[in-house]
């Protein structure tokens, strides 16, 4: 059995802030060697994150209209342009070390495609990934998306997969400079897996693509032993979710 351990922590329904500061924390810990890989599987109330392909954010999603619809809008590290975070919605962070012959920061985003691949594969859900663009189609329609950020080999932000309809953009935006009708899920597509089912999938294809075995924690043993202490590094990004 490999010795590597990647946690998993399913919190549920969390903030996006409150994720994004949790992450934070998970890359210090993980960066110094405090404490080994992390998954975070979270859902998210409506939000709209904005990458760092995004100059102008006023220029890639209706800013104004979007929060008066209901939908808080965040600029955040990773790469990518704008996407959509809402309930019924998986998302995963992982707080993944990338040393010796894993730093390849490309090589990580396709494990994360073929991770969302080979989970909705087990379920007889066709899942296919296009050249040339980041994310996971199924049946003609986006339903996966992706976007990483890096910190001293030490990845953060990462996935998310559409599973009900309450998961799809607004109208009023281009999610990843698409438009929304690209988008799809699971559900309207006729694919009735739960979705706790597809998380604890998803969580054993990342583990198996890293090469590591799963270990369940709670939120509170993901923050024992946390390092909140020293300077942090200027983080990298790649891909578009």
């Amino acid at each position: 059995m490999t010795g590597r351990v990647c946690r998993v922590a399913n919190l549920g329904r969390m903030a996006h802030a409150e994720a994004e500061a949790l992450q934070e924390r998970l890359v210090a810990q993980v960066r110094v060697g405090e404490a080994p890989d992390a998954l975070l599987l979270v859902e998210h109330e409506p939000v709209v994150t904005i990458g760092r392909a995004v100059k102008e954010p006023a220029s890639d999603v209706a800013v104004a209209l979007l929060e008066s619809a209901g939908a808080e809008v965040r600029q955040v590290s990773r790469g990518g342009r704008a996407t959509f975070h809402g309930p019924g919605q998986i998302v995963g962070y992982p707080i993944v070390a990338l040393r010796g012959d894993s730093r390849d920061l490309h090589g990580f985003l396709r494990r994360l495609e073929a991770s969302l691949v080979e989970a909705l594969g087990v379920y007889g859900i066709p899942a296919t990934t296009r050249d040339g663009c980041t994310g996971v189609w199924v049946l003609g329609k986006k339903v996966g998306s992706i976007g990483v950020c890096v910190r001293s080999w030490v990845t953060y932000h990462g996935f998310s997969l559409n599973v009900e309809a309450a998961a799809l953009p607004p109208a009023e935006m281009s999610p990843c400079g698409m438009p929304p009708g690209q988008m799809g899920c699971l559900r309207q597509l006729g694919f009735d897996t739960p979705e706790s089912v597809l998380s604890n999938e998803i969580a054993r294809a990342v583990a198996a693509q890293l090469g590591a075995r799963t270990v369940t924690v709670t939120l509170q043993q993901l923050l024992t032993n946390c390092s909140e202490s020293g300077m942090m590094a200027l983080p990298t990004t790649i891909g578009g979710r």
